[in-house]
Protein backbone atom coordinates (compact mmCIF):
# COMPACT_ATOMS: atom_id res chain seq x y z
CA UNK A 1 0.00 0.00 0.00
CA UNK A 2 2.96 1.96 1.11
CA UNK A 3 4.41 1.97 -2.30
CA UNK A 4 1.11 2.78 -4.09
CA UNK A 5 0.44 5.62 -2.48
CA UNK A 6 4.14 6.49 -3.23
CA UNK A 7 3.57 5.92 -7.08
CA UNK A 8 0.16 8.13 -6.84
CA UNK A 9 2.23 11.25 -5.17
CA UNK A 10 5.25 10.69 -7.89
CA UNK A 11 2.22 10.67 -10.58
CA UNK A 12 0.67 13.28 -9.72
CA UNK A 13 3.57 15.73 -9.26
CA UNK A 14 4.81 14.70 -12.34
CA UNK A 15 1.36 15.56 -13.64
CA UNK A 16 1.36 19.01 -11.59
CA UNK A 17 4.86 19.62 -12.96
CA UNK A 18 3.97 18.67 -16.50
CA UNK A 19 1.11 21.09 -16.61
CA UNK A 20 3.24 24.54 -15.01
CA UNK A 21 5.41 23.67 -17.70
CA UNK A 22 2.40 23.99 -20.39
CA UNK A 23 1.15 27.04 -19.02
CA UNK A 24 4.24 28.85 -18.69
CA UNK A 25 6.04 27.53 -22.16
CA UNK A 26 2.97 27.20 -23.87
CA UNK A 27 3.78 30.11 -26.61
CA UNK A 28 7.14 28.04 -27.42
CA UNK A 29 5.09 25.68 -28.22
CA UNK A 30 2.40 27.37 -30.20
CA UNK A 31 4.26 29.93 -32.18
CA UNK A 32 7.71 29.36 -34.17
CA UNK A 33 8.69 32.90 -34.86
CA UNK A 34 11.88 33.59 -36.60
CA UNK A 35 13.38 37.25 -36.64
CA UNK A 36 14.34 39.64 -39.23
CA UNK A 37 16.71 42.43 -38.56
CA UNK A 38 15.33 46.08 -39.73
CA UNK A 39 17.73 46.24 -41.74
CA UNK A 40 16.68 43.08 -43.83
CA UNK A 41 15.51 43.75 -47.71
CA UNK A 42 12.81 41.51 -49.46
CA UNK A 43 13.12 40.38 -52.64
CA UNK A 44 9.85 38.81 -54.82
CA UNK A 45 9.14 38.13 -57.95
CA UNK A 46 5.78 39.88 -58.06
CA UNK A 47 6.10 43.77 -57.29
CA UNK A 48 5.11 44.54 -53.50
CA UNK A 49 5.09 47.41 -50.59
CA UNK A 50 6.62 46.88 -47.14
CA UNK A 51 4.81 48.77 -44.50
CA UNK A 52 4.15 48.66 -40.70
CA UNK A 53 0.99 49.44 -38.81
CA UNK A 54 1.45 50.74 -35.13
CA UNK A 55 -0.25 49.28 -32.46
CA UNK A 56 -2.23 51.61 -29.25
CA UNK A 57 0.61 49.65 -27.03
CA UNK A 58 3.64 50.46 -29.53
CA UNK A 59 3.49 47.20 -30.99
CA UNK A 60 4.83 47.60 -34.91
CA UNK A 61 3.61 45.05 -37.23
CA UNK A 62 5.45 44.44 -40.32
CA UNK A 63 3.54 43.63 -43.94
CA UNK A 64 3.89 43.13 -47.31
CA UNK A 65 1.51 44.23 -49.93
CA UNK A 66 1.59 42.20 -53.73
CA UNK A 67 0.34 44.52 -56.18
CA UNK A 68 -1.13 43.69 -59.80
CA UNK A 69 -2.70 45.44 -62.65
CA UNK A 70 -6.67 45.32 -62.46
CA UNK A 71 -6.75 43.31 -59.43
CA UNK A 72 -9.70 40.02 -59.22
CA UNK A 73 -9.92 41.32 -55.69
CA UNK A 74 -7.16 40.95 -52.42
CA UNK A 75 -6.44 38.27 -50.40
CA UNK A 76 -5.88 38.98 -46.90
CA UNK A 77 -3.36 36.12 -45.78
CA UNK A 78 -2.83 35.08 -42.01
CA UNK A 79 -0.03 32.22 -42.06
CA UNK A 80 1.00 29.55 -40.52
CA UNK A 81 2.78 29.43 -36.88
CA UNK A 82 6.57 28.92 -38.27
CA UNK A 83 9.10 31.35 -40.47
CA UNK A 84 8.42 34.76 -41.52
CA UNK A 85 7.82 37.41 -44.24
CA UNK A 86 10.60 36.05 -46.08
CA UNK A 87 9.44 32.64 -46.50
CA UNK A 88 5.19 33.50 -46.48
CA UNK A 89 5.87 35.83 -49.09
CA UNK A 90 7.06 33.59 -51.51
CA UNK A 91 3.96 31.37 -50.41
CA UNK A 92 1.17 33.51 -51.27
CA UNK A 93 2.89 34.66 -54.76
CA UNK A 94 0.54 32.28 -56.31
CA UNK A 95 -1.97 34.59 -56.27
CA UNK A 96 -0.55 37.51 -57.91
CA UNK A 97 0.03 34.79 -60.51
CA UNK A 98 -3.57 34.56 -60.58
CA UNK A 99 -4.31 38.27 -60.65
CA UNK A 100 -4.85 38.66 -57.44
CA UNK A 101 -3.35 41.50 -54.23
CA UNK A 102 -2.27 40.15 -51.07
CA UNK A 103 -1.76 41.71 -47.82
CA UNK A 104 -0.26 39.10 -45.38
CA UNK A 105 1.31 40.35 -42.28
CA UNK A 106 4.34 38.62 -39.55
CA UNK A 107 2.67 37.98 -36.36
CA UNK A 108 4.19 39.98 -32.78
CA UNK A 109 7.35 38.39 -32.12
CA UNK A 110 7.51 36.85 -36.17
CA UNK A 111 10.30 38.43 -38.95
CA UNK A 112 10.82 42.33 -37.55
CA UNK A 113 7.17 42.74 -35.94
CA UNK A 114 7.23 43.23 -32.34
CA UNK A 115 5.04 43.60 -29.11
CA UNK A 116 3.90 40.72 -26.71
CA UNK A 117 2.46 38.00 -27.91
CA UNK A 118 -0.98 37.06 -26.60
CA UNK A 119 -4.15 35.85 -28.01
CA UNK A 120 -6.34 39.66 -27.31
CA UNK A 121 -3.81 40.74 -29.34
CA UNK A 122 -3.41 38.27 -32.00
CA UNK A 123 -7.04 39.00 -33.00
CA UNK A 124 -6.82 43.12 -32.45
CA UNK A 125 -4.32 42.90 -34.87
CA UNK A 126 -5.43 41.22 -37.52
CA UNK A 127 -9.24 43.48 -37.08
CA UNK A 128 -6.12 46.39 -37.84
CA UNK A 129 -5.08 44.72 -41.00
CA UNK A 130 -8.65 43.64 -41.75
CA UNK A 131 -9.84 47.14 -41.58
CA UNK A 132 -6.59 48.58 -42.92
CA UNK A 133 -7.87 46.90 -46.19
CA UNK A 134 -11.03 48.26 -46.13
CA UNK A 135 -9.48 51.57 -46.96
CA UNK A 136 -8.01 50.56 -50.19
CA UNK A 137 -10.55 48.04 -50.75
CA UNK A 138 -14.34 47.45 -51.05
CA UNK A 139 -15.01 44.91 -48.78
CA UNK A 140 -17.05 42.81 -51.42
CA UNK A 141 -13.60 42.82 -52.84
CA UNK A 142 -11.66 41.24 -49.43
CA UNK A 143 -10.85 37.23 -49.55
CA UNK A 144 -9.77 35.73 -46.37
CA UNK A 145 -7.31 33.25 -46.05
CA UNK A 146 -6.13 31.70 -43.30
CA UNK A 147 -3.65 28.65 -43.47
CA UNK A 148 -2.75 26.86 -40.21
CA UNK A 149 -3.07 28.90 -36.59
CA UNK A 150 -3.94 31.65 -39.17
CA UNK A 151 -6.87 29.77 -39.94
CA UNK A 152 -8.35 30.81 -36.31
CA UNK A 153 -7.72 34.43 -37.10
CA UNK A 154 -9.53 34.30 -40.56
CA UNK A 155 -12.74 32.73 -39.07
CA UNK A 156 -12.66 35.08 -36.23
CA UNK A 157 -12.61 37.81 -38.39
CA UNK A 158 -15.23 36.20 -40.44
CA UNK A 159 -17.32 36.39 -37.64
CA UNK A 160 -17.42 40.25 -37.23
CA UNK A 161 -17.20 41.05 -41.11
CA UNK A 162 -18.29 40.76 -44.81
CA UNK A 163 -16.09 39.68 -47.22
CA UNK A 164 -16.41 38.39 -49.93
CA UNK A 165 -15.46 34.89 -49.27
CA UNK A 166 -13.49 32.94 -46.89
CA UNK A 167 -10.66 30.20 -47.43
CA UNK A 168 -9.33 28.29 -44.94
CA UNK A 169 -5.81 25.83 -45.06
CA UNK A 170 -5.26 22.92 -42.93
CA UNK A 171 -7.64 24.54 -40.31
CA UNK A 172 -8.35 23.12 -36.92
CA UNK A 173 -11.72 22.80 -35.21
CA UNK A 174 -10.09 24.51 -32.10
CA UNK A 175 -7.13 24.87 -30.09
CA UNK A 176 -8.48 23.33 -27.42
CA UNK A 177 -9.27 20.14 -29.20
CA UNK A 178 -5.79 19.70 -30.57
CA UNK A 179 -4.05 20.52 -27.28
CA UNK A 180 -6.35 17.78 -26.08
CA UNK A 181 -5.26 15.14 -28.65
CA UNK A 182 -1.60 15.95 -28.04
CA UNK A 183 -1.95 16.21 -23.48
CA UNK A 184 -4.39 14.00 -23.20
CA UNK A 185 -4.06 13.85 -19.32
CA UNK A 186 -3.95 17.49 -18.74
CA UNK A 187 -6.85 19.73 -17.90
CA UNK A 188 -6.23 21.80 -21.29
CA UNK A 189 -9.03 24.23 -20.44
CA UNK A 190 -7.81 25.55 -17.36
CA UNK A 191 -4.31 25.83 -18.91
CA UNK A 192 -4.50 27.18 -22.15
CA UNK A 193 -4.06 30.75 -22.81
CA UNK A 194 -4.81 30.68 -26.62
CA UNK A 195 -7.90 28.77 -27.68
CA UNK A 196 -9.14 29.85 -31.20
CA UNK A 197 -12.41 28.54 -31.29
CA UNK A 198 -12.97 28.23 -34.92
CA UNK A 199 -16.12 26.52 -34.65
CA UNK A 200 -17.58 29.06 -32.71
CA UNK A 201 -16.62 31.94 -35.05
CA UNK A 202 -18.20 30.48 -37.99
CA UNK A 203 -21.48 30.11 -36.33
CA UNK A 204 -22.07 34.03 -37.44
CA UNK A 205 -20.65 33.19 -41.07
CA UNK A 206 -22.20 34.70 -43.89
CA UNK A 207 -20.12 34.56 -46.90
CA UNK A 208 -19.36 31.13 -48.64
CA UNK A 209 -16.21 29.15 -47.71
CA UNK A 210 -13.90 26.64 -48.97
CA UNK A 211 -11.99 24.00 -46.82
CA UNK A 212 -8.66 22.38 -48.08
CA UNK A 213 -6.92 19.68 -46.42
CA UNK A 214 -4.46 16.91 -46.95
CA UNK A 215 -5.58 13.48 -45.89
CA UNK A 216 -1.60 13.12 -44.08
CA UNK A 217 -1.69 15.39 -42.27
CA UNK A 218 0.01 14.94 -38.52
CA UNK A 219 -0.13 18.34 -37.26
CA UNK A 220 -3.95 18.97 -37.65
CA UNK A 221 -5.86 15.78 -38.65
CA UNK A 222 -8.12 16.36 -41.91
CA UNK A 223 -10.66 15.29 -39.05
CA UNK A 224 -10.12 18.54 -37.15
CA UNK A 225 -11.13 19.72 -40.27
CA UNK A 226 -14.00 17.72 -41.30
CA UNK A 227 -15.35 18.41 -38.00
CA UNK A 228 -15.17 22.51 -38.40
CA UNK A 229 -16.62 22.05 -41.85
CA UNK A 230 -20.04 19.86 -40.51
CA UNK A 231 -20.07 22.52 -37.76
CA UNK A 232 -20.36 25.76 -40.63
CA UNK A 233 -23.76 26.63 -40.73
CA UNK A 234 -23.71 28.07 -44.23
CA UNK A 235 -24.97 26.30 -47.52
CA UNK A 236 -22.53 27.75 -49.05
CA UNK A 237 -19.56 25.91 -48.32
CA UNK A 238 -16.97 23.23 -49.92
CA UNK A 239 -14.47 20.58 -48.66
CA UNK A 240 -11.36 19.69 -50.76
CA UNK A 241 -9.70 16.38 -49.67
CA UNK A 242 -5.70 16.43 -50.84
CA UNK A 243 -5.04 13.07 -51.49
CA UNK A 244 -1.65 12.41 -49.53
CA UNK A 245 -1.42 15.99 -48.82
CA UNK A 246 0.58 16.75 -45.77
CA UNK A 247 0.66 19.91 -43.39
CA UNK A 248 3.59 21.47 -45.06
CA UNK A 249 3.33 20.45 -48.10
CA UNK A 250 -0.18 21.24 -50.22
CA UNK A 251 1.38 23.19 -52.26
CA UNK A 252 3.37 20.70 -53.77
CA UNK A 253 -0.38 18.72 -55.37
CA UNK A 254 -1.81 19.87 -58.46
CA UNK A 255 -4.79 18.98 -56.97
CA UNK A 256 -4.25 21.77 -54.13
CA UNK A 257 -3.76 24.61 -57.04
CA UNK A 258 -6.56 23.66 -58.52
CA UNK A 259 -8.76 23.30 -55.83
CA UNK A 260 -7.68 26.47 -54.34
CA UNK A 261 -8.31 28.93 -58.01
CA UNK A 262 -11.58 26.60 -58.49
CA UNK A 263 -12.59 27.85 -55.03
CA UNK A 264 -11.24 31.69 -55.62
CA UNK A 265 -13.12 31.52 -59.37
CA UNK A 266 -16.58 30.43 -58.28
CA UNK A 267 -16.60 33.43 -56.05
CA UNK A 268 -14.93 36.16 -58.69
CA UNK A 269 -16.97 38.95 -59.66
CA UNK A 270 -18.53 38.85 -63.29
CA UNK A 271 -16.41 41.33 -65.73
Amino acid sequence: MRKIRHFLVLGAGALIFAGILLYMFQERLIFLPTKLPESYTYSFEHSFEEFNLETPDLARLNALHFKVMNPKGVILYFHGNAGDLSRWGEVVSIFPSQGYDVIVMDYRTYGKSTGKLSQEALLEDADRFYEHTKTMYPENDIILYGRSIGSGLASYLASKHSPRQVILESPFYSLEAIAKKRFPILPISKLLRYNLTSYQYLQKLRAPISILHGDEDKVIPISSGRKLFDAIPVSSKTFFRIAGGGHNDLNAFSEFHEALFESLKAQAPVE
